[in-house]
C-alpha cells in the first residue's frame, strides 16, 4: 500500500489530478450521467454553476478507480488523509458523516448488541439503532443550567453503564458537541478499552483539531478506535463529504467496509471525492497557518462581541462537568437579556442585517468561525450583533417564559428499541393524548439534529412542553408527520 503512495507526498492530489486528466480526454460519453459532462445541462442550471462543473461530473471510469474497491487514485487519497489526520486507515464518505455513524455502529452491533451513547447524540445515531437493532444504553449527558446546553457524557456516566452493562459491545461519544464542548474523551477511551470494547466517535465538527495545538486534542490522538469527520463543516470539502478513520484492532475492518457499501450511494459523486483529496492537501500543507488565523478571527469576535451590552459569549476556558475543553473557533451568543428568541434574532440577521448563524436556540445563537471567514466577516458579525442588541426592547423575562434555561432532553425511558418501535403498529393521536406513550416517531429540532423523541422511548410531557416551547419561539421541529405537533404517531397500545 505504501509503494502505491509513499507517504510524505502530502503536497500531490492523486485524485484530483486522477479527475482533471479524465476531463481531458475526448470521448463520446455513452454512460452516466445523463447530461453527458454538461453537454445536456439546462442552460439556466450551467449558467449559475458553470460548465465546468458538469465537465468533472464524471461516474467510475476505470482511471478514476472504484470507491467500494479502491485500488488506484482513491486508495492513494485516502492514504494520504490517513497519513495527514492520524489514522491507519481511512475511507472516503460521500453520504456525509450520517453514513459513517451508521457504518460505524453496524459494524460493532449485532441486533441486540447494547451500544453505550449519549442522549445528545445525532438523529444518524438513532437510525443507526434502527438499521442494526443494537439497544441503546444512554449515559446522560452533563448539563449547564446557565446556557441551557448540553455538554457530553462524563467518564463517570461511561463506567457506571459499562458497569451495569458489562456485555455491551461498544461506546460512543459526540466530540466535540454542536456548541464545541469537549469531554474527557482519553479516559473515556480508557474506560472503554478496560472493558475490550472500541469508542467510537462521532467528530463531525472536529476535523480540524489535528492541525492546531491550541485545538482540542483531536479523537484519534486521545485513543479512538473509530471517529467520523464532516469535512465539508468546518475544512474545505464540498457539503456532503466527510472522512471515516481507524486505528488499532478493535474494529473489523473489512465488516467496516461492507457496512459501508449498504449505506453509501453505488454512484459516488466525483466533485465530492476529489473535494476531499485537495480538502486533505490544503490542511496538510498550510493547516497551522490557516487555523492560526482562524483562531485569531474568532478571538477577536469573541472580544468584541463580549463588550456588547445584553450580549454575552460562551467563554473557551470552561472545565466543568461534560465540558474539560472547549473549540474557540464555536462563538455562542445569548440573546434573552435583550428581549429576543435565539430564533427570533436568527431571523432579525439573515434577513435584514446580512448574517447568518449556524444555529438558533432558545436564548443563544452559534455561529462557526473556520478558514473560509474574513476579517469582513467578523466585522459585519460584530456590526450585525450590536444593530440586533440596539434594536432590542425589554427583557426576555417580560415577554417569554424561557428565561429559565429547560433542558432539552427530558430524562428517557426505552421499552422498546428503536428498530422495534420502527416496525411496529402505529397510531396518530392529539398531542395532549401521547403522554406516556411509547413514541412511534423521531422528533428534534433542525438544526442540530438532536432528537428530543425517538422511537420506543417514553413520552413525557417535559419533552412535549420543550417542542411546542420551540415552535412558539420560531424553531423547525423535523422528523414527525405533524410538524405543528398538534398530533403524534405513538405504538399502537
Amino acid at each position: 500500500m505504501n509503494n502505491l503512495c509513499p507517504r510524505g507526498l502530502q503536497t500531490t492530489t492523486p485524485l484530483l489530478n486522477a479527475l482533471c486528466a479524465a476531463i481531458e480526454q475526448p470521448c463520446a460519453a455513452f454512460h452516466t450521467p445523463g447530461h453527458k459532462r454538461g453537454q445536456g445541462t439546462p442552460e439556466n442550471l450551467k449558467s449559475l454553476l458553470g460548465a465546468a462543473v458538469f465537465e468533472a461530473d464524471l461516474p467510475e471510469l476505470p482511471e478514476l478507480d472504484n470507491l467500494f474497491a479502491p485500488e488506484g487514485a482513491i486508495l492513494q487519497a485516502q492514504i494520504l488523509a490517513a497519513e495527514a489526520f492520524g489514522a491507519e486507515q481511512t475511507w472516503f464518505l460521500v453520504n456525509g458523516t450520517t453514513c459513517g455513524i451508521e457504518a460505524a455502529i453496524l459494524a460493532t452491533c449485532n441486533p441486540g448488541d447494547k451500544l453505550v451513547l449519549p442522549r445528545n447524540a445525532h438523529q444518524a445515531a438513532i437510525a443507526a439503532l434502527i438499521l442494526s437493532g443494537a439497544v441503546p444504553i444512554f449515559a446522560e449527558p452533563a448539563y449547564d443550567s446557565t446556557w441551557g446546553i448540553a455538554h457530553s457524557m462524563t467518564a463517570a456516566a461511561v463506567a457506571i453503564a459499562l458497569e451495569q452493562h458489562p456485555d455491551a459491545k461498544a461506546v460512543m461519544m459526540v466530540y466535540p458537541t454542536y456548541y464545541g464542548a469537549c469531554g474527557e474523551i482519553e479516559a473515556i477511551a480508557q474506560i472503554a478499552h478496560q472493558s475490550h470494547i472500541p469508542l467510537l466517535v462521532d467528530e463531525a465538527h472536529g476535523a480540524h483539531f489535528a492541525f492546531h495545538p491550541h485545538l482540542p486534542i483531536a479523537a484519534l490522538a486521545a485513543g479512538a478506535d473509530l471517529t467520523v469527520q464532516s469535512t465539508h463543516k468546518v475544512l474545505a470539502a464540498l457539503t456532503q463529504a466527510s472522512m471515516l478513520h481507524v486505528q488499532g484492532d478493535r474494529i473489523d475492518r473489512q465488516r467496516l467496509s461492507k457496512a459501508l457499501q449498504l449505506v453509501q450511494s453505488t454512484s459516488p459523486s466525483y466533485l465530492l471525492l476529489a473535494s476531499l483529496d485537495a480538502a486533505r492537501q490544503q490542511m496538510a500543507t498550510q493547516g497551522h497557518a490557516l487555523m492560526s488565523r482562524t483562531l485569531e478571527l474568532a478571538d477577536r469576535a469573541r472580544t468584541q462581541i463580549s463588550q456588547i451590552p445584553g450580549l454575552s459569549v460562551l467563554q473557551p476556558g470552561c472545565s466543568t462537568a461534560g465540558c474539560v475543553a472547549f473549540d474557540p473557533t464555536r462563538l455562542t451568543v445569548a440573546v434573552s437579556h435583550i428581549g429576543l428568541t435565539g430564533f427570533e434574532a436568527d431571523e432579525i440577521l439573515h434577513q435584514t442585517l446580512g448574517v447568518t448563524a449556524e444555529l438558533p436556540g432558545l436564548q443563544h445563537l452559534m455561529f462557526m468561525v473556520t478558514l473560509g471567514n474574513t476579517e469582513q466577516d467578523i466585522e459585519r458579525l460584530v456590526n450585525g450583533l450590536k444593530t440586533l442588541a440596539d434594536r432590542a426592547v425589554g427583557q426576555l423575562e417580560n415577554q417569554l417564559n424561557i428565561s429559565r434555561p429547560v433542558a432539552p432532553i427530558a430524562p428517557t425511558l426505552t421499552p422498546l428499541s428503536p428498530r422495534a418501535a420502527f416496525f411496529a403498529k402505529a397510531e396518530t393521536l392529539p398531542i395532549g393524548q401521547t403522554f406516556n406513550r411509547i413514541s412511534a416517531e423521531l422528533v428534534c429540532p433542525y438544526p442540530p439534529g438532536i432528537p428530543v423523541l425517538f422511537p420506543g422511548e417514553v413520552v413525557t410531557e417535559g419533552a412535549i412542553a420543550y417542542l411546542q416551547q420551540v415552535i412558539v419561539a420560531g424553531g423547525v421541529i423535523t422528523g414527525c408527520a405533524d410538524r405543528h405537533l398538534r398530533t403524534l404517531n405513538v405504538i399502537e397500545a
